[in-house]
């Protein structure tokens, strides 16, 4: 057995209107380091809000536009609504230095699209320090994966601690890897504190349904 969600209820601490810095839509961005599962947690949260929300995606790689092409490929959404960011750069520079090229998908997609109720923004794969720059997202969420075992979460860095959500995915592979997913929760909390955790395997939950609910309470308290 792993785990049950840490905290899954929104940080009480965090002012809920401090990042509000548009009329658009509500903005999520899901960073982590390369092979994590950021592309996989999208297409689950695609399949999640199919038919519920307005959602429209905004993928980053730096010379690619793989994880777009993927999503499109997978038919978890309308094509018409991702888009894909080239940054030509290191990851974190296109999502918290210069996030022009991100902005700009955005407003093409609500543009094109009308009004939108979400948006999710991936992050190309980078290391533990990327975090997104609050005048792109509302709330980020950052996914790390077991394949690196249980020491993951104590190494911390800004995208595991300062996160609004840390996403642990691949727990079905912790028999083959060795870790210690009860020692992953441990260090998650006192890395984190009241931050929220949620371990998960999108191979086994197709549509991250933890993550899909964290995203609707998130979205109830906006309205």
């Amino acid at each position: 057995m792993h785990p049950e969600t840490v905290h899954t209820h929104p940080d009480p601490n965090v002012d809920p209107h401090s990042a509000l810095h548009h009329h658009g839509a509500f903005r999520v961005g899901i960073g982590g380091p390369v092979g994590s599962g950021k592309t996989a947690l999208v297409a689950a949260l695609c399949r999640a809000f199919a038919g519920e929300l307005r959602l429209g995606v905004v993928t980053n790689d730096i010379y690619t536009t793989e994880d777009a092409d993927f999503l499109k490929r997978a038919g978890v959404l309308d094509p018409q609504r991702i888009r894909a960011v080239e940054t030509g750069c290191c990851p974190h520079t296109a999502i918290r230095d210069d996030i022009s090229a991100n902005l700009a998908a955005i407003e093409e997609l609500e543009e094109e699209l009308g009004q939108l109720d979400l948006v999710l923004v991936e992050s190309g794969g980078d290391n533990l320090t990327a975090t997104f720059s609050r005048g792109l997202v509302d709330r980020q969420i950052f996914v790390v994966d077991v394949a690196g075992g249980d020491k993951v979460p104590r190494k911390g860095g800004p995208g595991v601690t300062a996160a609004d959500l840390l996403v642990i995915n691949k727990t079905d592979l912790a028999p083959m890897v060795g870790a210690d997913l009860s020692v992953m929760e441990r260090d998650a909390r006192a890395r984190r504190g009241d931050l929220p955790t949620i371990f998960l395997s999108i191979a086994q939950d197709r549509q991250a349904v933890k993550v899909a609910d964290w995203i609707r309470a998130l979205l109830a308290h906006e309205h």
